[in-house]
């Protein structure tokens, strides 16, 4: 199937979607804050450049949005209704290089911890998750 042309429509909203402090990043270092501050964002120098990395400590935590990252819930599931053979592909080249990133990351003595963006639904169970990976 031939790539469709995005309708204006769809490229306005495309180009709104932030890679950076999405709001479910911002919930995890809201929750990260009072646990353990000093954390570095977005560190291009460790694989996968982290959303949050303790570079001391060795610790990264990647914020993942379920449909962006092919989480097996019910929004990361959905199947898009235009251009599903594009989006379908750009999905799995995004799983395939989280899992070399990860990887990468056990090869340099790293631990990583991703937080799927529908576990911000629970946050105290988030909070405790995180808990135990910072100060472990």
């Amino acid at each position: 199937m031939a790539r469709e042309e995005p309708t204006p429509q769809r490229s306005a909203i495309m180009r709104a979607v932030r890679s950076r402090n999405t709001t479910p990043e911002m919930k995890v270092r809201a929750l990260l804050r009072p646990i353990a501050p000093g954390y570095r964002l977005h560190r291009k120098d460790v694989p996968g450049s982290p959303d949050v990395a303790y570079v001391g400590a060795r610790r990264a935590v990647f914020v993942h949005g379920c449909f962006w990252h092919g989480h097996d819930c019910a929004r990361g599931a959905r199947t898009p209704k235009t251009n599903a053979d594009y989006w379908l592909a750009k999905i799995a080249r995004n799983r395939a290089r989280d899992q070399r990133n990860l990887e990468e990351l056990k090869r340099r003595g790293w631990r990583a911890l991703v937080v799927w963006e529908c576990e911000l639904s629970d946050e105290p169970a988030l909070a405790g998750r995180l808990r135990a990976f910072v100060c472990e």
